[in-house]
């Protein structure tokens, strides 16, 4: 079964309220956290890239290099992250977009190699969903099938896409990989401080 084009789709909208900053502007290694994921897609060779802001959007359009980048605004990140996928899906249904790699802008190391043998498990397995798993432990980013775009989108906003993975785990496919950055998940200072200082 032939496959068709991917696109990167990053959330960045949330309030970081935890953080007590924008977790797109912080800092690693030497690029924001906003900066490194698209580094990783372009280095994927991930064709178009979405990103969807939602609070301090026009801060964060000042601050980082979003040429060439398909920016969305939700306006109803207060709703939660699955508003930001669904406008990020409503935005992606009108391409010819057989796939979504969805990342989320706490989860900065993610290496471009990893996202290459994502995307190569997807094509190999024809599953609707693909998810990364260190040690046993799911991370991201996930892999989301065309399938899947109609049940994310009916979800309540309010409700978390986990529900509809969920459905649909028995047909996924979960890849076990050599790589630690697929669990970085940075919430609040004290995570920030040992990325930075373990990786």
């Amino acid at each position: 079964m032939s496959r068709g084009a991917m696109a990167g789709l990053v959330l960045a909208a949330g309030e970081s309220s935890r953080m007590g900053q924008d977790k797109a502007l912080l800092i690693y290694r030497g690029r924001t956290f906003l900066e490194n994921i698209l580094q990783s897609l372009h280095g994927a060779g991930i064709g178009h890239i979405a990103v969807v802001l939602g609070h301090h959007a026009e801060e964060i359009r000042q601050q980082v290099n979003l040429n060439g980048v398909e920016v969305i605004v939700n306006h109803s990140y207060r709703q939660g992250q699955t508003s930001s996928l669904q406008a990020g899906l409503r935005a992606l249904l009108a391409r010819e977009i057989e796939a979504i790699l969805l990342c989320l802008v706490d989860h900065p190391a993610i290496r471009s190699e990893l996202i290459q043998q994502v995307c190569q498990a997807y094509r190999e397995s024809c599953a609707p969903v693909v998810v990364p798993r260190f040690q046993g432990r799911r991370g991201h980013p996930v892999l989301i099938g065309r399938a899947l775009f109609q049940p994310l989108l009916e979800l309540n906003p309010a409700g978390g896409a986990n529900a509809v993975l969920r459905q649909y785990r028995d047909q996924g496919y979960e890849l076990e990989v050599n790589d630690p950055g697929v669990l970085w998940d940075i919430d609040d200072p004290a995570d920030y401080k040992r990325l930075v200082e373990e990786t």
